[in-house]
């Protein structure tokens, strides 16, 4: 384990001794700000109606803007969910995929170090990376409790905020295994990144099929949806068949990393 931390150390520092890093933590919070103020200013707007004509006179969809949690945060955080969709691929796309493009995997091999060891080191470094890019969201609700108000009392829910917090982190964390295992299997950083993006859309987008087709397919396509399987863990529900679905995916991508890599050792 001493050797995947210095491993995942020697990740971070690469990341964050690159512009890369930066460009991509740049446009996570100028991205997520704007949507940010966007849903601050429909809040304003629904809450200026309701004063007007009362909150039973407005849409049914309307009752997720009486608080800023459901109102702002939920819904924020299910537009970094979309956002992370493309921003992790292009950070897992070089884990594996520079070390061969720099023909310094094969010296890597040659080194007492185990695959499970360098595929654990490189996964962490990834897991490093992404969850400080996701941490810097943290910011809007950190925002909306400092100089929000409320007639009842909290600004914000936040055991429902750090409950889709987490939910966006597991999203994050399963991302970045995917994109590894990607970049296990070729040199070009740019296919790895649009393979991963290919793969991680269609998956996302599975729900829409849902309507569709009958069941039992249904339920089956309907739990193997990213989209699905996020969505009470964004609004604070605590749903363990989602933690055991993200947590096989990413055991199952680090699993098919680990054997792609052993496999290339002993090419």
């Amino acid at each position: 384990m001493r050797t995947a931390l210095a491993i995942a150390r020697k990740e971070l520092s690469i990341y964050f001794t690159t512009p890369w890093a930066y460009a991509v933590f740049t446009a996570m919070v100028a991205i997520s700000s704007m949507f940010f103020v966007g849903l601050l200013q429909a809040f304003q707007g629904v809450h200026e109606q309701a004063r007007q004509v009362g909150w039973s006179r407005l849409p049914p969809d309307a009752v997720v803007y009486r608080n800023l949690t459901e109102g702002v945060v939920v819904q924020l955080w299910g537009t970094v969910m979309i956002i992370t969709l493309f921003v992790a691929p292009f950070l897992s796309m070089r884990l594996f995929a520079e070390e061969k493009r720099n023909k310094t995997f094969e010296l890597l091999m040659t080194t007492p170090v185990r695959p499970i060891e360098l595929v654990l080191g490189k996964y962490l470094g990834g897991l490093g990376i992404i969850s400080a890019t996701l941490g810097l969201t943290l910011v809007f609700p950190l925002l909306l409790s400092a100089f929000g108000s409320s007639t009842s009392g909290a600004v914000l829910e936040w055991p429902t905020v750090l409950l889709g917090y987490g939910g966006l982190l597991l999203w994050g964390a399963t991302c970045m295994a995917v994109g590894m295992f990607i970049s296990s299997l070729t040199e070009s950083q740019m296919v790895a990144a649009l393979l991963t993006f290919v793969v991680l859309l269609p998956w996302m987008m599975l729900h829409g099929l849902v309507q569709s087709v009958e069941e039992p397919l249904r339920s089956f396509i309907s739990y193997l949806s990213f989209d699905t399987q996020l969505q009470n863990l964004l609004r604070g529900v605590l749903d363990v068949k989602s933690l055991v679905f993200f947590l096989s995916v990413i055991l199952f991508s680090l699993l098919l990393t680990h054997r792609t890599v052993e496999a290339q050792r002993w090419a």
